[in-house]
């Protein structure tokens, strides 16, 4: 819909130019529910996109239409209608979700019934620091208890909220077979309090295609596991599955890996969650040693594409390739995983307080788990007053005026530094219609979408806004005089990490035989 706009009437037009930690309260119940094989440890986010990345940077734009035609979205009408604030984190969060769908031919690769209903056992939550040189990956045990808030049936009609519920029967609501994406999201946001600005779901099949065409991975076993290790109803041992120590592995075997619970440590999830960070971090290292060229990763863009479900935010290769773009510069020791904190609650787990508000405190203020301030800068003219900003943008081309809507003095004029600093050109500055602004608007004339997004990128929360007008205008509101990048307000220092958080962690490049068993 087109509005008119809330700029200054009498300013002249301007042109737009170009994790873990345990604390034992009770034994592990090792039961197995319902026999059913599962698939846990699908954490390719950071792979994909490395790929889809690298795509686009060796000029295959005719990949577009074809991977467009591989992705599949699911419904974003059952999201929730209380949403924690865009904005409210600096860096941009991922949901990763790891599927044991037996849709799609899936089921011969798991096990199981290919009517039964969509399952998840596998979650972490992937944030992308604002600075764009740090990530880290929260793993969320499956058995976590925790309140399911209210989620969309497939009749339309919604739940009630669930407390004190398995944290994997979010992605089973509805007992449809591709599972509830979308409620899973909701719980996210409301265990951590952080927005999710994207999901990502990857099945048993997308993942063994993966893994086949990095060439395989290279994995650690502190010791030699069985068939009964995979599938404890065996009443012997079977045949000799992996041997103990490192070995590459890849497709069926790979899969096999990332689901061994029993016979390895205390046999529990959480040893499980640590081998399969071990496997994604061997995975990210195994296609950066090989190089990221459009020859070598062309065929795992492919593969990656074909098995995914996303967010309609993520939808479409342009999308994805923009994403991508976010990841180019992290490296592989800046790339760490962690376990939400956590202990046992008999038979299951429970989220350990305040640590587990500490780390999501840390991730919102962009705040490492070492203690380091990874919001990135701006670094606007000198004597300009330019202050830290959410994420570094690169405004070259784009022209853009600036607009007070607040009550707040010299707001406009931050602005206009900052966005200065980082390679747009300010036309004007300005005090707006009204001065009653809450969220801060980008607006924009028609055909310049794609320019109004990169501005929106330096005013976290902002709003696009077609108007009849021409040009691009950033109409600042109350959300923006309040933060820490307009200089206008303090930020209080965030909670310390907990050390068993910060302990417990790996990097990406750690050795791949080091800190895989719990127990």
């Amino acid at each position: 819909m087109t509005v008119t706009s809330n700029r200054r009437t009498d300013q002249p037009r301007h042109r737009s130019g170009g994790a873990g930690h345990g604390r034992r309260a009770a034994p592990r119940d090792r039961r197995r529910r319902r026999g059913r094989r599962r698939g846990r440890g699908i954490r390719t986010a950071l792979l994909v996109t490395l790929a889809l990345l690298v795509l686009a940077a060796g000029g295959a734009g005719w990949l577009y239409l074809k991977l467009d035609g591989d992705i599949s979205t699911f419904d974003s009408g059952g999201l929730s209608d209380n949403r924690p604030d865009a904005g409210s984190s600096k860096g941009e969060n991922v949901l990763v979700i790891g599927s044991d769908t037996r849709t799609g031919g899936n089921n011969a690769l798991g096990g199981g019934d290919k009517d039964d209903v969509g399952r998840s056992d596998t979650a972490f939550l992937l944030h992308v620091y604002a600075d764009h040189r740090h990530a880290i990956a929260v793993s969320i045990p499956r058995d976590t208890l925790v309140t399911i808030p209210p989620c969309k049936l497939p009749d339309g009609t919604w739940t009630k909220a669930r407390p004190n519920t398995m944290f994997n029967a979010a992605y089973s609501v509805g007992q449809t077979p591709k599972g509830n994406p979308a409620c899973t999201q909701n719980t996210v946001e409301q265990l951590t309090g952080l927005r999710v600005d994207h999901t990502v779901v990857v099945d048993f099949k997308g993942f063994a295609e993966l893994t086949d065409v990095v060439g395989g991975v290279r994995v650690c076993l502190p010791q030699d596991v069985y068939e009964n290790d995979l599938d404890p109803h065996l009443t012997a041992p079977g045949k000799l599955l992996f041997h103990q120590g490192e070995q590459t592995v890849s497709g069926q075997k790979a899969l096999d890996y990332v689901r061994i619970r029993h016979g390895i440590g205390d046999g529990s999830d959480i040893g499980r969650i640590k081998r399969q960070q071990a496997f994604v971090a061997s995975l990210l290292k195994e296609v950066k040693s090989k190089g990221l060229t459009p020859t070598r990763l062309l065929p795992l863009a492919d593969a990656a594409t074909k098995s995914l479900t996303v967010d309609p935010g993520l939808g479409s290769a342009g999308k994805l390739i923009s994403f991508a773009m976010t990841l180019k510069d992290i490296d592989l020791h800046n790339t760490e995983f962690v376990t939400l904190p956590w202990r046992y609650d008999g038979s299951r787990v429970a989220v350990v307080q305040p640590d587990a508000d500490a780390l999501w405190a840390a991730l919102r203020s962009d705040r490492t788990i070492d203690g380091k301030n990874a919001g990135g800068k701006k670094t606007g003219k000198a004597g300009s007053g330019a202050s830290a900003s959410p994420a570094p943008v690169s405004g070259a081309g784009i022209d853009v005026a600036v607009y007070n809507g607040t009550a707040v003095p010299g707001l406009a004029a931050r602005a206009a530094a900052a966005l200065t600093g980082d390679g747009f050109t300010v036309t004007g500055t300005a005090t707006a219609a009204g001065q009653d602004h809450t969220t801060t608007l980008v607006e924009y004339g028609p055909g310049l979408e794609d320019r109004a997004r990169t501005v929106a990128q330096a005013f976290p929360g902002a709003e696009l806004q077609l108007v009849t007008g021409s040009g691009i205008s950033v109409v600042l509101g109350q959300t923006y005089a309040d933060s820490p990048a307009a200089g206008a307000s303090a930020s209080p220092a965030p909670a310390a990490v907990p050390s068993e958080v910060a302990d417990g962690a790996r990097s990406a490049d750690d050795d791949p035989c080091s800190n895989l068993t719990y127990g």
